[in-house]
């Protein structure tokens, strides 16, 4: 890793006044740079992280019951799954790397790098982040990734024939919309975290949280921690009452009135 650009990077965080309205957001951004700047952020996801900054703005900049619902139904399947899988990029590796390893934990998945614009260089990087963070495996690193989707030709693709491959259930983040789709295809539960609820990730997925990463998992951690205590029947249940389709259609109206709202109070 480059220290020069670590602290180049991190010093920017000294500029930023304490009471600025927007602290969080500009560390956030700082976190990305960082990340590009030591090479396990494609440029590509900083143009991904200003698209989603801009959807977190029209909900309200805060997790909402639409959200916590997924997050729950999200949080059952995984709970309920042979071999769930959590996929990790550059952003997610970047913005909530402890959060990644800890919900891991709670609900027995395993972690798996997959990647748009791969690099060896980038899989290595983002796989010693993530066990930094206390991830005993990272899946889908170097000749690990030898599995292929079906039907897809970019390079995520390449997946690890222990993790992605073989698992019931996949939390994915910050995706694009055709993996989704193909593991979707393969009969496989797609949970995604997604501030956009009209991606192409969002339709296709099975589960779709429309929330910042940065709040998500945290809230993922916290209700894992109560549901993992629940009979099998009441995880169950809690799958069967939800509804993907109603869930983005309830974000759009709170889009929708949220705006309204906003231009009736200029």
């Amino acid at each position: 890793m480059d220290k020069t650009h670590t602290s180049n990077t991190w010093s920017l965080h000294s500029l930023i006044p304490e009471n600025h309205p927007r602290k969080e957001s500009l560390i956030i951004r700082e976190k990305i740079v960082d990340g590009l700047l030591n090479g396990y952020v494609a440029p590509q996801g900083l143009i991904a992280h200003g698209r989603g900054e801009c959807f977190d703005y029209l909900i309200g900049e805060k997790t909402q019951e639409f959200a916590i619902k997924a997050i729950k139904a999200g949080v059952a399947s995984l709970l309920l799954a042979k071999n769930p899988v959590i996929s990790v990029n550059g952003n997610m590796a970047a913005l909530v790397p402890n959060e990644i390893v800890k919900l891991a934990e709670l609900i027995n998945a395993k972690i798996e790098v997959n990647l748009f614009y791969r690099t060896v260089e980038r899989e290595r990087k983002i796989a010693e982040i993530l066990k930094k963070a206390g991830a005993k495996e990272v899946l889908g690193v170097d000749e690990d990734a030898s599995a292929t989707i079906p039907e897809l030709f970019s390079e995520r693709r390449r997946v690890s024939p222990r993790g992605i491959y073989i698992a019931d259930v996949v939390l994915l983040g910050l995706e694009d919309g055709d993996r989704t789709e193909a593991l979707v295809k393969m009969g496989k539960k797609v949970i995604a975290i997604d501030l956009n609820p009209m991606s192409r990730t969002s339709q296709k997925a099975s589960i779709t949280i429309v929330d910042n990463v940065i709040r998500a998992f945290p809230k993922m951690i916290e209700i894992a921690k109560e549901l993992r205590n629940k009979s099998k029947e009441e995880l169950e249940q809690i799958v069967k009452n939800y509804n993907n389709k109603e869930i983005l259609a309830e974000s759009l109206r709170f889009i929708s009135n949220y705006l309204l709202q906003l231009s009736r109070d200029l």
